[in-house]
């Protein structure tokens, strides 16, 4: 047997409320329940759970504790003709780019922080090994 499919991706931020606002209001994601230890949203394969690490790594949860020690990172897939597009969204929401990688097997990613400090990238389908969206 082999796992095909990651069903959940978490990350942590210290302000829930930012982090709604942010993946909401920059990113577009619909957000699909809160349960005061975390925010979740739904993708189109997945779901991204935001979690408060000072909650998360409570005992005697529901689930065991988890956590992690920095900044997190995530990868949106973007297409090469929608990055025009989201330089210009990313600028009218005041987020400024970190970094443009153009990477030698095709496609150029985007990189940026959410409010908790995380490091998101919109990446070229294509990176690893040709995925079509």
């Amino acid at each position: 047997m082999k796992v095909t499919r990651i069903f959940e991706t978490v990350i942590y931020a210290d302000d829930l409320g930012a982090a709604e606002r942010f993946y909401s209001d920059v990113l577009g994601l619909e957000k699909y329940s809160g349960f005061g230890v975390a925010i979740s949203f739904r993708t189109d394969f997945g779901v991204l759970l935001i979690f408060d690490p000072a909650q998360a790594i409570l005992p005697g949860r529901d689930v065991p504790s988890h956590g992690a020690r920095g900044p997190g990172h995530l990868a949106f897939a973007a297409r090469g003709d929608e990055l025009a597009a989201w330089r210009e969204h990313l600028a009218a929401h005041g987020v400024a780019i970190e970094m443009e990688v153009n990477w030698q097997q095709g496609g150029t990613s985007i990189y940026f922080r959410d409010p908790a400090g995380n490091s998101i990238e919109l990446a070229p389908p294509a990176l690893w090994g040709g995925w079509v969206f």
